[in-house]
């Protein structure tokens, strides 16, 4: 008898499996492209300024602070370690899911039934323990320990547990990947508010010559050597030079207060040294091999986990398809009086299997695999994308840097010559050999050019800092 129930039963779940595997709907295959170029300028140097320690590429010993601090203080890379927290605990979830449900159950209660129903006449012609008859309504007392599990036959359970582990190694990466952004976002602002300070200061020299000269053009025209309009234009330019230093005041402070907020805290001066950005000079970076992109961007690997878990979300929806086993079981004591609850002959146990399919309305099972094909391919090409995006980020720093260092110099000779020019204007202007508008456009001219080379050196810095970033380092 026992052997033809068994035989029925896997019978039953052979018509169930073919049923379900033969109307299984197939998926779009696509294996992701992880190629990349050999080399980025035809070098296959394999030193990596990316590998480099944030603290020894960033010498400045008041830029190390401030990133120090930010690291331990950024709001939005605090939210970030919760969000590793919670990939953590969906872990968990998962990996519990897969393993045995214990639990211990308790009760009591009472049950009275119809006299003239089987069970009520039953109970009314039984007599327990000699004369004394069954009470009436009758009392159940209940205690044992049950246990259900679902067999993974099918690797369901695992691979949404390996799914969400994928996802949690991604949220570090991501993690990662943001403290490289937020490191390379401050030495930004850092070299900019240094620029700005070098700016200031020139804008206050200009500030001292021009009203030195303003002074010399009034004498001259008391000496009626130059007319009332001289002395308004370069008064006019003064002014010009005595606004400009305002707005550089107001973007020190912006930029300031932008610091401070990645730092988390409350707007107040950010400690550097005076003059710094004069002695500050690009040092060379090493790009490495595309290759190496792979292990040191935290994107790329970010983006690689996720496509691992999108891989295993779909043979998670697969196998919803398939025949589901389940165990129950369970053992304890049940009486209708406490004094026979731990009586021998009380005990009880159950042990049961079953199996069951989704064989009607598997519309919804179709959608969700579907949906996680789509993400899976989405999970591709946003795996390809990253690779790409990165190295084209290499490329265009790389080349940002060589030709900001030669337009460097030539906007450094240029400079040079417009300050000898701007001597010479004078000189000529106080033997009256030349008109006041060629000294004040040699002026102008000059301090556009200062500027314009203080822009360029800080280009040159911001560049250092993107190479570093876009090559994966800050994290490490």
């Amino acid at each position: 008898m026992l052997k033809k129930i068994i035989y029925k039963g896997l019978g039953v779940a052979c018509l169930a499996l073919s049923l379900t595997a033969c109307v299984t709907p197939s998926a779009i295959q696509k294996t992701e492209n992880r190629s990349v170029p050999a080399s980025y300028v035809n070098s296959q140097d394999t030193t990596n300024t990316g590998t480099a320690g944030w603290r020894s590429y960033f010498a400045d010993p008041n830029l190390a602070a401030l990133i120090d601090t930010a690291l331990q203080r950024n709001q939005e890379l605090n939210i970030t370690l919760q969000e590793i927290e919670i990939s953590k605990n969906e872990v968990r979830t998962r990996k519990g899911e897969y393993l045995p449900s214990v639990g211990i159950r308790t009760g009591a209660g009472v049950d009275k039934v119809g006299r003239f129903t089987n069970i009520g006449a039953m109970v009314a012609n039984t007599n327990i323990e000699g004369d004394r008859a069954m009470p009436e309504p009758v009392p159940d007392f209940l205690v044992g320990a049950f246990a259900s599990w679902e067999v993974d036959v099918w690797h369901k359970l695992r691979n949404a547990k390996k799914a969400a582990v994928y996802r949690y190694l991604s949220s570090v990466e991501g993690r990662n990947f943001m403290v490289t952004n937020l490191i390379s976002e401050i030495a930004d602002g850092y070299y900019e508010l240094l620029a700005l300070d070098s700016e200031l200061a020139i804008v206050q020299q200009n500030i001292d010559l021009q009203q030195n000269a303003l002074r010399i053009v009034k004498v001259q025209k008391e000496a009626t050597r130059v007319t009332e309009l001289a002395v308004r234009r370069f008064e006019a330019q003064l002014l010009h030079t005595q606004r400009l230093q305002y707005d550089i005041q107001q973007q020190i402070v912006e930029t300031e207060n932008h610091l401070n907020f990645l730092v988390g805290r409350f707007p107040q001066p950010i400690v550097r040294n005076e003059g710094a950005f004069e002695q500050l000079t690009p040092a060379k970076v090493q790009a490495g091999i595309p290759t190496q992109l792979l292990a040191n961007r935290p994107d790329i690997k970010q983006a690689e986990l996720e496509l691992a878990a999108a891989k295993l979300d779909v043979k998670v929806a697969k196998a919803m398809f398939y025949p589901s086993v389940g165990i129950t079981a369970g053992i304890g004591y049940q009486a209708f009086n406490p004094s026979f609850l731990l009586n021998p002959e009380s005990l009880l146990y159950t042990l049961a299997g079953d199996l069951a399919a989704p064989l009607v309305n598997r519309n919804a099972l179709k959608a969700s695999y579907y949906s996680a094909n789509a993400k899976q391919l989405q999970a591709v090409f946003n795996y390809e994308r990253t690779i790409l995006n990165a190295y084209i980020e290499v490329v265009n720093q790389v080349s940002k840097i060589d030709n900001l260092e030669k337009s460097y110099d030539l906007k450094a000779r240029e400079v040079a010559a417009l300050n000898q020019s701007v001597s010479i204007s004078k000189d000529l202007f106080s033997s009256a050999r030349a008109d006041y508008m060629e000294v004040l456009l040699t002026q102008r001219e000059a301090l556009e050019a200062k500027f314009e080379l203080i822009e360029t050196k800080k280009e040159q810095l911001n560049a250092r800092v993107q190479v570093y970033r876009a090559l994966g380092g800050g994290w490490q």
